[in-house]
């Protein structure tokens, strides 16, 4: 008899939960929110920009298997992950529309970074639907990473207010469906050896563009060669308490073959936050 393959592995009692969020973020976007420092919050405000478009295509590349996904419970997994990224999706435009208006950037100048970067994809006849999805599930280890590391106060010092609540809550629902993506893939029997090559790939490219997007944003701020922009460069870059540095175990952990989302339990983390934050479920 053929082993049936593994299915979800969410933990009980970990709810995919989508939540109908509305952020007022008018008096938030117009300053350097993320701990006053202009070169951390181009880098977040550039993140935001890749959301939209980048979170349909997670939900789109997840959608192209569904037909094949015989659990039930990674059914209803799957469900709730399209829910949550749609909501991502339409906050972060919100999002990104408040921030080009207060602060003149070109809208489609920023996103257009990451919109190519997707149409190349879509038009190399290399890049399988299988690859497609072996990205978002990279995409999708370290959005979880991050997620974990903003929770827990080790990116931000200080994130208050509307601006905090959407990237706080933004990052807790990274983490409840932190392995749906995954789960889908090793369904439909995806190789441990292409999941490593594409996440060295999809790693190189996500910073490449997310670079090129925040410093399309220093130089419209003229802050491209101030001493703090440089300054956050390497602490971001460098530093141990830095961003790229922050998320190294979680992207070593994810090249092991017996790697899975939840081997790291965040299940303490979010409940503390599913009690700190007012969230709304979104009625099914």
């Amino acid at each position: 008899m053929t082993a049936v393959r593994p299915i979800s592995k969410t933990p009980d009692g970990v709810a995919i939960q989508p939540r109908n969020m509305n952020f007022e973020l008018q008096k938030c976007l117009a300053s350097d929110w993320a701990d006053n420092d202009p070169f951390l919050t181009a880098v977040f405000n550039a993140m935001s920009m890749s959301f939209p478009s980048g979170e349909r295509n997670f939900i789109d590349s997840v959608r192209h298997y569904q037909d094949r996904i015989t659990d039930e419970k990674l059914l209803n997994d799957v469900k709730g992950f399209y829910k949550q990224e749609g909501i991502h999706s339409r906050e972060h435009r919100k999002y990104n529309k408040i921030l080009c208006e207060q602060r003149g950037y070109d809208y489609d100048d920023l996103e257009s970074v990451f919109l190519r970067r997707i149409e190349m994809g879509n038009n190399d006849p290399r890049i399988t639907p299988r690859v497609i999805l072996a990205s978002t599930v990279s995409v999708e280890h370290f959005t979880a990473s991050f997620g974990e590391s903003l929770l827990e106060g080790r990116i931000l010092k200080n994130i208050d207010g509307p601006i905090g609540e959407l990237w706080q809550w933004h990052a807790l629902e990274e983490l409840e469906h932190k392995s749906v993506a995954f789960d889908v893939y090793e369904q439909i029997g995806g190789s441990h050896e292409m999941r490593t090559r594409v996440m060295r790939l999809a790693m190189v490219t996500l910073l490449i563009d997310t670079l090129r997007v925040t410093f399309k944003i220093l130089r419209h701020d003229k802050q491209m060669w101030t001493w703090s922009t440089l300054k956050g460069l390497s602490k971001f870059l460098f530093s141990k308490a830095g961003f790229i540095r922050a998320h190294v175990p979680a992207y070593k952990d994810f090249f092991r073959k017996d790697f899975h989302p939840w081997d790291l339990d965040n299940r303490d983390l979010l409940e503390q936050w599913q009690g700190k934050l007012e969230l709304t479920a979104v009625a099914a």
